[in-house]
Parts: C-alpha cells; structure tokens; sequence
C-alpha cells in the first residue's frame, strides 16, 4: 500500500479550512438530499402531501376595485360560516388540498384563509402577486409607476418574510393580464413575476385565457431567463394547434372552468391533449366559489364538486385509467407547486 502523500496539494488541509470543509456539509446534504416543498397558509408541507388538488379556486372575491377594497367589508365568522360546509364537502370526496388564486387588492386574506384550513383540514395555498386583467381595475396605483424590479421586490419580501405582517407565505405567484396583445404594463407584471421566480422558485400563475397572450408571456419568461416549465397558463382556451403549440413549449394547461355545463368539452379537451402526450402538463380546476362582500349573505355561491361527480367519472368512461386520473389530479399539482428554480 502507498503511504498518502501528504505533500499532494489535494490533501494539504490547514486545521481552519478542515473545520470549515466539515460544517459547510450538512448544508451540501440538506441541499442534496431535501424534498420539494410548497407553501401552504399553515406552513411549508412535502410536495408529495398535497394529495389530490384543486388547483384553482376561490373563497372570496371583492370586485370593487383596488382603490376602494378593505378587509372590513367582511367578517371572518360570516365568510367561514357560508364557505366552511362547502370546504368540508370536498375534503369528504378525497380533495386534499386547495390552491386559492384571489391576488391581492381583490380580497385575498391569508388569516381567513389559515382559520378555514384549520377547520376543514385541507391544505391551502395563497399567492403573491398583482393582477392587471379587466384593464387594470384591481392594479394599486404604486404599481403603474414602480419598475418590474421594484414589484418583483414587493413580492419577494412576502415569499421571504410573510404577507401583511404574519408568518403566512405565499405558494405561487398570481397575475392576471387581458386576451389580447400585452399592453406595457402587463409585460411588466410577467417579467416582475420572472425575476420573482428567480429568486424564490415560486411559480407563475397568470390569468390569461388566450393563445396569444400566453404565447407573449412565455416568450417574456424566457427572456428573462426562466423555463416554461414555471409558468401556467391560466383559463387556458384555443384551438387544438395552439394547444399543441403552446404545450410543446412545457407550460402548465390549466382548465380550470369545469361547471356542470361543460363536461363533455373538457373531458374531449383532456383526451386530445393525452393522445398529443400532454398529459403531464395538464391541471383541472373549476374557478368556483365565492363568498362576495357587499351582497346579502355573501351572495351565490358555486361549490366544487363538478370535477369529482361527474368529470373524473366520464374520463374513466373515455378510458382513462387510476393512474391516469392519479397523474392529473396528485402528480401534476404536486410537480407544478413544488417550489424551485426553473431555469432555461
């Protein structure tokens, strides 16, 4: 056997850079070795506990606009009262988790939130973010005049120290633009959300709608640095090509506006994007809810079980299998939240 050479400069250690060789390890281990993890109003959780998921829903909506909205226009006891039954309804037919897509300056309340996953037991994601869609109604003014960089830093102060003074982070990044071209400022939102991304891993939920539109974010997202792999495509609607498209891209589909009027055309849109081999980009929701301040007793509400009633049934009847169903409604979330970096 050969005695180690001491003199070898890959083995000369001074005692300091020993020492500090040895604690930089478990932080290399931790780095290695940790699990993907999502936000949730209660805390961080595994990405493989999410379970099955909604991915976008609403407890409360406050339409009134930016420069009007206060959180007392409601009381929490009311909203949990009218809300709560519909929660636990879910949380029977096996949803597990809950993902609330309310942005800020439109009645996103995360304490409300953290007492309604508390009660009912189901995880729930709030988010970061502005939202410009129906022209800019629900935008603050700082946000017309602040850079994309001074937005992204607003946000990334939430994800880093808690939202509106409380522990309670958020889970992805909200914005909304509208169906046509982007306008100046909803470009700035998309790269705000981009350098936002960057330096919390959080993903991109845009309000979108349309092919083009979604196509301009992407194209903004990858300017920027940031894969499409983080970004989902909101309210996604368009013609079978720019599905196609737009999904080669590696985006999220989400179709998120199943009702009970609407079945049938999802469950074909679903199986056409698995036969085009999407399927693991795909997430389903219904855009229902939602208590509504100022009407009597927070006005109509819109449950949320057209997707374990009647959709999930009618794929299994198109032939889609367990683990079909599973990839869609656990796997698919589960990759889409976990928090982490998405570079090009």
């Amino acid at each position: 056997m050969e005695a180690l050479d001491t003199k070898s400069p890959i083995t000369t250690f001074s005692r300091r850079q020993f020492i500090a060789a040895c604690a930089s390890l478990p932080l290399l281990v931790k780095f290695r070795f940790e699990k993907p993890f999502i936000n949730s109003v209660k805390g961080r959780i595994n990405a493989s506990d999410l379970g099955v998921t909604l991915i976008h829903e609403h407890v409360l909506v406050d339409f009134i606009g930016a420069d009007k909205i206060s959180a007392d226009r409601w009381k929490h006891e009311e909203v949990i009262a009218k809300v709560l039954p519909y929660l636990l309804e879910i949380k029977k037919l096996g949803i597990k988790s809950f993902v609330e897509c309310t942005p800020a300056y439109i009645g996103r309340d995360v304490l409300l939130l953290q007492k309604l996953s508390e009660k009912s037991g189901l995880n729930i994601l709030t988010n970061t973010g502005y939202y410009g869609a129906s022209d800019n109604k629900y935008l603050p003014a700082f946000a017309f005049t602040e850079t994309a960089e001074q937005l992204s830093k607003r946000w990334i102060n939430e994800f880093e120290n808690g939202i509106e003074g409380t522990m309670i982070k958020p889970g992805f990044i909200k914005t909304g633009v509208n169906g046509g071209p982007l306008s100046e400022i909803h470009q700035k939102l998309i790269k705000a959300a981009a350098l936002t991304h960057l330096k919390t891993g959080l993903t991109i939920c845009s309000h979108t709608g349309p092919a083009l539109p979604a196509q301009q974010e992407i194209e903004i997202l990858q300017q920027c640095g940031v894969s499409p792999a983080a970004f989902v495509w909101v309210h996604a609607n368009g013609s079978h090509d720019e599905f196609q498209k737009i999904g080669k891209s590696g985006c999220w589909i989400s179709l998120d506006g199943v009702n009970e009027d609407n079945v049938e055309q999802n469950a074909a849109l679903i199986l056409f994007l698995k036969q085009e081999g999407l399927i693991k980009q795909v997430l389903i929701s219904h855009d229902a809810g939602w208590y509504r301040p100022g009407e009597p007793n927070g006005g109509e509400f819109r449950g949320f079980t057209t997707i374990s009633d009647q959709l999930l049934p009618l794929l299994k009847s198109k032939g889609f299998s367990d683990a079909d169903i599973k990839q869609i409604m656990v796997a698919n979330p589960a990759n889409a939240f976990a928090i982490r970096v998405r570079r090009i």
